[in-house]
């Protein structure tokens, strides 16, 4: 059970003269791509469908539609951040045609009856698909296990008690078993409450001249090293968020050694920018974890390109803007990043050689959908009978990021008014063109 975008189109969509890449068959080659019905009828070389209508790939890259496992929707509770409707609009203009939203709402995503009230929320409202990743234990308050068995018969994706711990072992231990019998990845908010009391950013030079209280490395390693321990005697998969210290892309390269079903994300902030943002910033780089040092991006850098970290996802977290003002101590931690993460991760990855374009759509395709189980209903990938799910990129696109270019309800990004290249000109949810950028549909 879950979201599907709104409606499947019964008409034709002809993408002509693209660069296809499907990493999960090996597949990069021109061809055209023709949607029929929701499903991909047709890929090959000078296709023809009277009536279709096309999209001009020329220049272009045509992938899978790309998947975000770690999205903030803020609806139900926080409908002032953004709601179903903005966010999964924010989406489709990022390329992103499967979003899984995270647990901390009002009510949170504890009992299946919140994950078929979102479900049914996004089937109405929403612009590409939603699936649920459903809390760990009861209001993500790490005391009691959440109704984790009826959360997953309900469509849950993933399991997540995301922005909090789970702070006691035994507790961590007996969710994770119940992950392990559902096939369900656990996907951990790495903090420490301990060590990260009064925190606002990074601890270290930065912090130390600004007076800010910092927030150590070891708060999150210390909680990566402990699950991985858990993970090794329960067999569960087990996923780390949002990685932000060099340490914890060691203790991953590690575990995946051994041969554990350990795996981790890389955000676009994390890639790109350090706590020195702070200074100049001030809370629109405030985010959990921290922005930290320049050795932590090139290690997480290095995570991505030797495969130890094997999935990008933005953590889009919506605020309001009177929110973000607030002074350090009091602003939100968070930044959005669905409109803005391919050009971005295309600066951080592609642009400097460390890896190449159909690495970056495997990343954010293939591997994010067998992380979540979606490669089973044939998300991630571009294949003949599979979802009519498209996004056409142009990696030479160069832009300015600018508050036009979101089209969430919140604009809290760090990244506003900074140069890049690459963007997803069109994107196709289940064979309906949901975003197209400049390039008009023809119709033949």
């Amino acid at each position: 059970m879950h979201a599907q975008p709104r409606p499947e189109t019964s008409s034709a969509v002809l993408i002509r003269g693209g660069r296809v890449i499907d990493p999960a068959s090996g597949a990069d080659h021109a061809a055209d791509v023709l949607i029929r019905n929701g499903r991909v009828e047709a890929i090959g070389p000078d296709l023809d469908a009277p009536g279709a209508e096309v999209l001009d790939a020329t220049g272009c890259l045509v992938t899978p539609g790309l998947i975000d496992p770690h999205v903030h929707l803020r609806e139900p509770g926080f409908t002032h951040k953004e709601d179903i409707a903005s966010g999964t609009g924010a989406a489709v203009a990022g390329g992103f045609t499967t979003v899984c939203c995270m647990p901390n709402t009002r009510p949170t995503i504890d009992v299946p009856e919140v994950v078929c009230w979102i479900t049914d929320r996004a089937a109405a409202t929403g612009c590409c698909r939603v699936f649920c990743v459903s809390a760990g234990t009861l209001g993500r308050k790490g005391v009691e296990l959440a109704d984790i068995d009826g959360c997953v018969a309900a469509g849950s994706v993933g399991i997540s008690d995301d922005g909090d711990a789970i702070a006691d072992p035994d507790i961590m231990q007996r969710v994770l078993e119940r992950c392990a019998e559902h096939d369900r990845v656990f996907m951990q908010h790495c903090q420490d409450p301990a060590m990260t009391a009064g925190s606002v950013m990074h601890e270290g030079r930065v912090s130390r001249r600004l007076g800010l209280t910092g927030w150590p490395r070891e708060a999150e390693e210390t909680i990566v090293a402990r699950d991985i321990d858990l993970a090794r005697q329960t067999g569960a998969r087990y996923h780390i968020q949002h990685i932000s210290s060099a340490g914890t892309v060691e203790l991953i390269r590690q575990a995946r050694s051994e041969g554990l079903a350990v795996s981790g994300e890389a955000s676009p902030h994390h890639l790109l920018l350090t706590d020195e943002a702070i200074e100049r910033l001030g809370s629109a780089a405030k985010m959990n974890p921290p922005l930290r040092e320049w050795p932590d991006v090139l290690a997480l850098r290095e995570g991505v390109a030797d495969g130890t970290v094997t999935v990008l996802a933005t953590d889009h977290a919506p605020h309001a803007t009177d929110e973000k003002r607030n002074p350090m101590a009091s602003a939100p931690f968070g930044i959005i990043g669905l409109e803005t993460a391919l050009a971005l991760y295309a600066e951080a990855l592609v642009h400097n050689g460390l890896i190449g374009w159909d690495r970056l759509i495997a990343l954010m395709t293939i591997e994010p959908a067998r992380l979540c189980n979606l490669d089973q209903q044939g998300l991630g990938s571009l294949t003949v009978g599979g979802p009519g799910d498209v996004t056409v990129i142009d990696p030479e696109r160069e832009w300015v990021i600018s508050p036009d270019d979101l089209k969430g309800k919140s604009v809290n990004t760090p990244f506003l008014g900074r140069a890049v290249r690459g963007r997803a000109v069109a994107t196709v949810v289940g064979g309906r063109v949901a975003f197209r950028l400049e390039r008009e549909a023809a119709v033949v």
